[in-house]
C-alpha cells in the first residue's frame, strides 16, 4: 500500500472516529448497524475506480469540446453548471453553520447555497475559491468534486477524497461515502467549530428537531422548527416565533447575492429523504459486493434480509414521522419537482407532494428509477423488490408497515407497474387472491 492510500485511509478512520463521538452524543449513531468497510477492498476500489457520475461525465465532454460551460460576470460557472446538469434555481437551500471546507467564509450573513437533482448537488460559497460538488455513481456511492471559481479555458472537476471523506464518510451515511443533512445547534462566531453537537436529519425526525443551521422559509402552521436562528445554546427550547413561517430572508441576508431569494422548506425535506435513501442504496450495493467477491453469500444471507428490511421500510415512508400541520413552499419547486416524474396511465407519480399529513402522496421513493438503485446487485435487487412486492400486495404483515392504507399499496403497485421498467414479471400477475 503506498503512502498515498496509507494517508488516506488513516484520514478516513480518524474521520470516522471524530465523527463518530458526535454522533453517539447526539444519540444517532448508525455504526454498530452498519460496521465500517474497508473502500479499498477489491469488490469497490472506492478511490482506484473510474467514477461514471453527472460530473465525470461532464468533464469527459468538455475534454472532448462536446460541451461548454459558459461563465456568467457575477455568478461564475455556477448558473452555466446548473442549466447543463439539469438543476433548478428553485432547489436552493441555504445553510450558515460550518459544515464545509470553506468554513472561514461562511455565516449567518454568508449562507452557503446548496442546489441539487436527484443525482447530483452544488454547493457555492460567496467569495469562495471553488464550487463544491456530490455526483451519485450507481456503483460507488457519492463521489465528490471541486471547481476552482477563476475563468479558464478548460474548466477542469477535481476528484476530493480526503477532505471530503472526513464528514462524508462517516456513522451519519452510514459508513458509506454519501450524504447527510445535519440539525446543529449553532455556536456564536467565536466559537472555532461554529456549531455544538449535530444530528442527521430525514424524515424520520419530527420537524420540530430539523434546520439547526439552515435558512428556511415557507409555512408551516404552528409547528416550531430550529431554522432561522443564528446563535441557540439551548437546543430544547422553542423558538420565536419571529423564526418561523418566513416568506422572506431579506431582514436576515442579502438575498440579491443569490440566484433564488428562498430556501424553501420543501426542498430542504425533500433532500434530507433523498440523501438517507440513497446512503441506503449505497451502502447495500457494497455489503453485496463484498460478500459476492469473498464467496460469504451464505453467511450473508441474514445480514442482507435485515439491510433489505431497512432499505424497504424507509423507501415506503413507513417510518415517517407525519405532519402535524400543512407545509407549503415559496418557491417553485413544489411544481417543478413534481415535472420531472414518470406518471401512470391515470397521471398519477411517486413525485407528486403531500404536505398535508407527509411529504409525498404516495409511498414510495422516487430514487426507485435511479441508476443507483439499478445498479444494486442483482442478489440483493431481487430481494428488495420481493419485500416490495409483498408489503404493496398486502402479503407481509409486518407491523412496520401497519399504517400503509390498502389503498396506498394498490396506487403504488399500479404505478409501478406503468412507470418503472425492467419489474421482475411476477408484477405484472394480479396479487394472490386471500
Amino acid at each position: 500500500m503506498n503512502k498515498y492510500r496509507l494517508l488516506l485511509l488513516a484520514t478516513a478512520t480518524l474521520s470516522l472516529t471524530l465523527a463518530g463521538s458526535l454522533w453517539a452524543l447526539q444519540g444517532h449513531d448508525d455504526n454498530p448497524d452498519f460496521p465500517t468497510i474497508p473502500f479499498d477492498h477489491p469488490a469497490i476500489q472506492y478511490a482506484d475506480r473510474a467514477a461514471d457520475d453527472p460530473i465525470a461525465r461532464l468533464q469527459k465532454r468538455l475534454n472532448s469540446s462536446d460541451a461548454k460551460l459558459e461563465y456568467h460576470p457575477r455568478w461564475g460557472y455556477l448558473p452555466g453548471i446548473l442549466k447543463t446538469l439539469g438543476i433548478e434555481v428553485d432547489s436552493q437551500i441555504l445553510v450558515f453553520s460550518k459544515t464545509s471546507s470553506q468554513v472561514s467564509l461562511i455565516s449567518p450573513a454568508s449562507p452557503r447555497a446548496i442546489y441539487f437533482n436527484d443525482s447530483v448537488s452544488v454547493g457555492y460559497v460567496q467569495n469562495g475559491r471553488a464550487l463544491e460538488f456530490s455526483a451519485l455513481d450507481p456503483r460507488l456511492g457519492a463521489i465528490f468534486y471541486t471547481l476552482d471559481v477563476d475563468k479558464t479555458d478548460r474548466p477542469t472537476f477535481t476528484r476530493q477524497y480526503m477532505s471530503c471523506l472526513q464528514c462524508h464518510m462517516s456513522p451519519a451515511t452510514l459508513n458509506v461515502p454519501g450524504i447527510v443533512i445535519s440539525s446543529v445547534n449553532p455556536a456564536d462566531e467565536d466559537s472555532p467549530y461554529g456549531r455544538s453537537g449535530a444530528f442527521a436529519a430525514d424524515h424520520r425526525i419530527p420537524l420540530e428537531a430539523r434546520w439547526g443551521g439552515w435558512f428556511v422559509t415557507g409555512q408551516h402552521g404552528k409547528i416550531h422548527h430550529r431554522g432561522n436562528v443564528p446563535v441557540d445554546y439551548s437546543p430544547y427550547q422553542r423558538q420565536p416565533a419571529k423564526s418561523q413561517n418566513l416568506t422572506t430572508l431579506d431582514e436576515q441576508l442579502d438575498t440579491s447575492a443569490y440566484l433564488a431569494p428562498s430556501s424553501d422548506i420543501v426542498a430542504l425535506m425533500t433532500i434530507e429523504h433523498q440523501t438517507r435513501m440513497t446512503n441506503l442504496i449505497t451502502r447495500i450495493g457494497w455489503e453485496t459486493r463484498v460478500a459476492v467477491a469473498e464467496r460469504k453469500l451464505k453467511e450473508f444471507a441474514p445480514r442482507l434480509q435485515s439491510n433489505v428490511d431497512e432499505l424497504v421500510t424507509y423507501m415506503l415512508f413507513a417510518d415517517e414521522e407525519p405532519l402535524s400541520e400543512p407545509v407549503q413552499g415559496n418557491s417553485t419547486f413544489t411544481k417543478s419537482f413534481q415535472q420531472r416524474g414518470p406518471r401512470d396511465h391515470l397521471g398519477r407519480s411517486l413525485r407528486d407532494f403531500d404536505l398535508r399529513q407527509r411529504l409525498f402522496r404516495y409511498p414510495l421513493s422516487y430514487m426507485i428509477y435511479s441508476p443507483a438503485f439499478d445498479n444494486i446487485p442483482d442478489i440483493a435487487r431481487n430481494a428488495i423488490y420481493r419485500k416490495l412486492y409483498d408489503v404493496v400486495t398486502s402479503n407481509d404483515a409486518s407491523e412496520s408497515f401497519h399504517a400503509i392504507s390498502a389503498g396506498d399499496r394498490r396506487a403504488v403497485l399500479e404505478i409501478l407497474r406503468d412507470t418503472k421498467l425492467n419489474l421482475p414479471k411476477y408484477w405484472k400477475s394480479p396479487p394472490p387472491a386471500k
